[in-house]
């Protein structure tokens, strides 16, 4: 059976609260910064050794997870170095993740 992802209309509002990180410098990983837009919107913003071949590829999957986590303001940077479609998807999720949640 094939995984279903849900549309835009189907994810929950994802808020984003404070700043977060996930990810490395290290080779083939990415760090993202997850942080509140004030002027509203997404702004995402990358950083990459292979941008030049791929750096469409990294922002459409990177708007598509933030789009399946109900994310509409945040400003989101990526610095990547040389990362995998699913290793940028885990890390721009857990830094959404970590972002959403209300300070202690």
């Amino acid at each position: 059976m094939a995984a279903r992802s849900r549309s835009e209309e189907d994810a929950p509002a994802m808020n984003i609260h404070r700043t977060a990180v996930a990810g490395t410098l290290e080779s083939n990983d990415v760090l993202v910064t997850v942080a509140p837009n004030g002027a509203g919107g997404l702004a995402v913003e990358l950083e990459s050794i292979v941008g030049k071949l791929y750096g469409e590829n990294i922002l459409a999957v990177v708007n598509a997870c933030l789009a399946e986590l109900g994310v509409a303001d945040a400003r989101v940077s990526l610095k990547d170095r040389g990362a995998l479609d699913c290793a940028i998807r885990a890390r721009v999720e857990t830094a959404v993740r970590r972002a959403g949640k209300e300070a202690d």
